[in-house]
């Protein structure tokens, strides 16, 4: 399956321009569309999962008109928004029954076969008869996962999904997002990089509305090697300095103290030593040739 994207744009009625001409094409694997908060992202999976209309553009999904063949497109999608609303004293399995009444599946037994394999796969058997209002965060991630997963879709859209979990089930999401497996297109958008260093094969980093940067992690990554060096340095004077005459695409505080990292194809010198390049520094480049500062942490 492969989605093309061309020329889109959208400007909201605020005057904010939330597309700008982006172009993009996936494959049939997981992508992951990273960028940090207002970028664009959950405007772009809202028009692709077919709730908004572009100003202009096109979406083409295997031969499928997404703009205007909309409920084609329905059929075969499977959407987690970044916010999604549950009936609270419903339980998750009856609540995936009538899920899977509303997408078409009106016999009962393969209803069940399908609601109970769904459970199982996302690790809610267990609670499954409990009300949605008493899930922790992670378990509401994985109900909505098990709720985009109804109609087997071939199309699967995940939103921010780890936003706001602990780590543990932050792992626990990431884990059943890999294993969806290579034989559908599953589009991760976050602005959490090591999501995708994880999970993806392939990235586009975008801001502002703005494609910055498409291919694989591993390949962007080895781009930069030979040319990220960090310093630590205690006060913000001397990060200042810094800035003044190098450029900065990060810092980070380590212990109370700031790690300065510089792109730079040579030795900045003065204290500065290489370290191995990793896809925050991609991203946090990419971001500071955009904004024409650095990024701190």
């Amino acid at each position: 399956m492969a989605l093309t994207i061309n020329g889109l744009s959208k400007t909201y009625p605020n005057g904010v321009k939330a597309l700008k001409n982006l172009s993009l094409s996936i494959g049939n694997s997981m992508f992951g569309l990273v960028g940090p908060n207002g970028a664009g992202k959950s405007s772009l999976m809202r028009t692709i999962a077919t709730l908004q209309d572009p100003d202009s553009g096109t979406i083409n999904l295997d031969g499928i008109d997404v703009l205007r063949q909309k409920d084609q497109v329905r059929r075969i999608l499977g959407y987690l928004p970044q916010e999604f609303g549950v009936y609270p004293k419903i339980s998750a399995l009856d609540m995936l029954h009538h899920l899977a009444v509303m997408k078409g599946m009106t016999s009962s037994s393969e209803r069940k076969e399908t609601v109970d394999a769904l459970l199982q796969q996302t690790n809610l058997w267990d609670s499954r008869k409990k009300a949605l209002s008493t899930y922790s965060g992670g378990m509401k991630q994985r109900f909505g996962i098990a709720q985009a997963l109804l109609g087997n879709p071939r199309l699967i859209i995940v939103d921010e999904p780890t936003a706001g979990l602990d780590p543990a089930e932050r792992n626990r999401f990431l884990n059943l997002l890999s294993s969806l497996g290579s034989d559908r297109t599953v589009i991760l958008s976050t602005h959490i990089v090591d999501d995708v260093r994880q999970l993806c094969p392939r990235m586009a980093i975008i801001a502002s509305g703005e494609l910055l940067l498409e291919g694989a992690p591993s390949e962007t990554i080895a781009a930069l090697n030979g040319k990220i060096w960090s310093k630590v340095v205690a006060t913000d004077e001397e990060v200042r300095s810094i800035e003044a005459s190098l450029h900065v695409i990060s810092t980070h505080l380590v212990g109370g103290k700031h790690e300065v990292r510089v792109h730079s194809d040579s030795s900045p010198g003065d204290g500065f030593i290489p370290v191995e390049s990793d896809l925050e520094d991609v991203y946090f480049l990419n971001l500071s040739q955009q904004t024409k500062r650095p990024l701190v942490n």
